[in-house]
């Protein structure tokens, strides 16, 4: 049986994770009575946690609302999860100041091996820039893939997974990194979110810089083997995944003809985010992305210049829907 202070601690984790339990519930989750349950809510209530209770058939206790605060007790993996959001929450507007205080906090009181896993995680990570929302959910990566990753980059050690593309994603709009069923060895230099999604910059057993979307990925077995890091030199690690995305890890890709200089088109977007070649001093070619025809529309619209799209006839048919349907708006 746990000790007093001990049972008071893991009881009040209890009644943080959900909205309700009933007394035997608590007991038996706690394996004491429910007159121990009893006492130990009133021992709260004298700490000042505000505990209500129902009483009747359908009678439980939960956690009210107080003037203050209490601690939030996390597991290790909550612990983790919370601190990726916050470091991501550091970049967003309006919320740096506010992030890093908590951030600080949290990491003050972590356990050592929890500090660990945050700080290869901070230290591994980057976050792309924000152009605009998208209409395709982004995946759900457990944060225990992410610490297992951020560790092998701290560590310097290889990583070894899986590469398999969903169905109905070809090969191409898979990213540089190659698809396989069969076990891929990589040296791990930075993690990178962007648009909500997860990538892995990383040098293959060819000795080539690739990008791997980290929802595809299954990890395998730790290696613990040592690789002598060879870091990238020529660009960041952020641009290079922008720049890989935009030319290959995309679901739909575009050529756009704008009729506009170069430089005009480059000082409209992000340079990373699409690939921009002079034809004249007057017109240029965009090749770009984005995982719907949607959100390429939008894109195009935002550059607020003229254009003629030459690929896809997907992105064409929809254009023309979408310019009907303005039409008809101001008719």
């Amino acid at each position: 049986m746990l000790e007093t202070s001990q049972r008071l601690l893991a009881l009040l984790a209890l009644l943080q994770t959900r909205p309700a339990w009933t007394g035997a519930e608590l007991a038996g989750r706690l394996e004491v009575t429910t007159r121990t349950i009893r006492n130990d809510i009133d021992r709260l209530r004298e700490l000042g946690y505000p505990v209500d209770a129902t009483r009747g058939a359908a009678g439980h206790y939960q956690l009210g609302v107080g003037a203050k605060l209490p601690p939030l007790l996390l597991d290790d993996e909550e612990a983790v999860a919370v601190a990726i959001g916050l470091r991501a929450g550091v970049g967003v507007a309006g919320m740096a100041e506010s992030s890093a205080r908590a951030l600080t906090k949290l990491e003050q009181v972590l356990p050592h091996r929890l500090q660990r896993q945050v700080n290869a995680i901070n230290k591994a990570m980057e976050k792309g820039p924000e152009n605009t929302g998208s209409n395709v959910e982004a995946p759900e990566i457990p944060s225990g893939v992410l610490a297992t990753i951020a560790a092998c980059i701290r560590d310097e050690h290889f990583l070894r997974f899986e590469y398999v593309v969903p169905d109905g994603v070809s090969l191409r709009s898979a990213g540089s990194g190659v698809a396989s069923e069969l076990p891929i060895l990589v040296e791990p230099y930075r993690l990178v979110s962007w648009h909500g999604y997860w990538h892995l910059v990383a040098r293959d057993e060819e000795s080539v810089w690739r990008t791997y979307r980290v929802d595809w990925m299954s990890l395998r077995m730790a290696t613990g083997r040592r690789y002598q890091p060879r870091p990238m030199t020529d660009l960041n690690y952020t641009d290079f995944v922008l720049r890989d995305v935009a030319t290959t890890g995309w679901k739909v890709h575009a050529r756009i003809t704008v009729y506009a200089p170069a430089r005009e088109v480059l000082s409209r977007i992000h340079a990373a985010v699409g690939i921009v070649e002079s034809v004249d001093e007057n017109t240029c070619i965009l090749v770009t992305g984005a995982d719907s025809l949607e959100i390429i529309a939008v894109y195009i619209g935002m550059l607020g210049l003229d254009f003629r799209v030459d690929g896809p006839p997907e992105l064409i048919t929809h254009l023309e829907t979408v310019g009907n349907r303005y039409l008809k708006a101001i008719r």
